[in-house]
């Protein structure tokens, strides 16, 4: 049996509206992940400004001792939701599968609003990184469904955490 590998995670709440005392969405992010036993690498508020969000998850990409970056927020359709269009330049790879699943899981307790959600996840420079909507449910089902799964080498047949090492080959 493989042993469980705990992981540098940096969580980004993206509002122009939540304080560090009203941020329930990171809040519930900050608890899942400890709770499974990985490690809070940093957590930051940014307002929903491209080139702010864009700078932040830069920083965090670049840094070697993180490993995932989750961000909530701005993944709606309203003109300030700007995650997808911050973070997509910085992708090396989108994991399209990521936002097909959430929406899919999403439905069962949404049903069709599910589809103002443009949550995605991508590879840049060897980090995976999640995009969730900004609703704490939101994130308490993404954690539950997909997260804690695949952020889990033991989880079976195939996780995101025995592939981060290959993240880094080259053709």
């Amino acid at each position: 049996m493989t042993d469980f590998l705990p992981l540098a995670i940096a969580v980004a709440t993206v509002s122009d509206t939540r304080t560090e005392h009203n941020d329930t969405s990171g809040d519930a992010l900050v608890e899942h992940l400890t709770k499974a036993g990985h490690v809070l690498a940093e957590r930051a508020l940014v307002r929903d400004d491209r080139y702010l969000l864009r700078a932040l998850v830069s920083r965090w990409i670049a840094d070697p001792g993180i490993s995932v970056v989750i961000t909530t927020g701005g993944t709606g359709l309203t003109g300030r939701d700007i995650t997808p269009e911050a973070l997509l330049p910085l992708f090396d790879k989108t994991v399209e599968g990521f936002g097909e699943l959430f929406r899919m899981v999403s439905y069962e307790e949404i049903g069709t609003s599910t589809l103002q959600s443009r949550a995605l996840a991508g590879l840049a420079n060897g980090t995976v990184i999640f995009c969730l909507p900004g609703s704490t449910g939101a994130c308490h089902t993404a954690w539950n469904a997909i997260l804690a799964p695949q952020l889990d080498r033991r989880h079976r047949p195939c996780n995101f955490v025995e592939l981060l090492p290959r993240f880094w080959e080259k053709a």
